[in-house]
């Protein structure tokens, strides 16, 4: 498994890909809350399924985080 930052490629189709795939999963986030239904996500490895709830408590902590 190659471990080095997508973000540092010479390709820059390659290192702007990173910055969609954080674009899809917040995409994914807007419509999970909108619709009240949870997403899965991979953290650590794991499997863990978000609830619409627990996507508005992240926000809220990252608005919160902007701010102090």
């Amino acid at each position: 498994m190659n471990t080095k930052d997508i973000r540092t490629s010479t390709d820059p189709d390659l290192a702007g890909s990173y910055a969609a795939m954080l674009r899809a999963a917040r995409s994914a986030e807007d419509l999970a809350i909108k619709t009240n239904t949870s997403i899965l996500v991979s953290i650590d490895g794991k499997d863990v399924e978000l609830t619409a709830a627990d996507l508005i408590k992240m926000r809220e902590k990252e608005v919160n985080a902007l701010h102090n």
